[in-house]
């Protein structure tokens, strides 16, 4: 199975609901190098699980991927509604798990502009 194909299952299994997708595809020794949110595994598991992202709709626009990099771009939309953020998130992988993540985020103000 390619990484694509790892990462359209486990964001397909979050979509539906399932947070416990993540201890599957993340490494022990992973790093998000987002500094709004905690950086090692444990921590960020949770932070994401509890957070807004678990109880939004993820509308996956486009995947793009090479040997180790999955860059994907969708729109969150909070349960409440609204607009919601354009998302850009890049995973690399080591080993067909998860061992980086970085990403962008934009509100959106338009449907146009997702």
């Amino acid at each position: 199975m390619s990484i694509k194909d790892i990462f359209l299952d486990a964001f397909g299994r979050f979509a539906a609901g399932d947070v416990e997708v993540l201890k599957e595809v993340i490494r022990d020794d992973f790093i998000n190098h987002d500094p709004d949110s905690p950086r090692d595994k444990e921590a960020w598991i949770e932070f994401i699980s509890t957070g807004p992202i678990a109880t939004s709709t993820l509308d996956l626009k486009r995947v793009i991927a090479d040997d180790e990099f999955v860059v994907a771009h969708y729109r969150l939309i909070p349960q409440e509604g609204g607009l919601g953020e354009a998302v850009v998130d890049v995973w690399r992988f080591e080993d067909d798990l998860i061992v980086e993540h970085w990403d962008v985020a934009q509100p959106v103000t338009a449907p146009d502009q997702v």
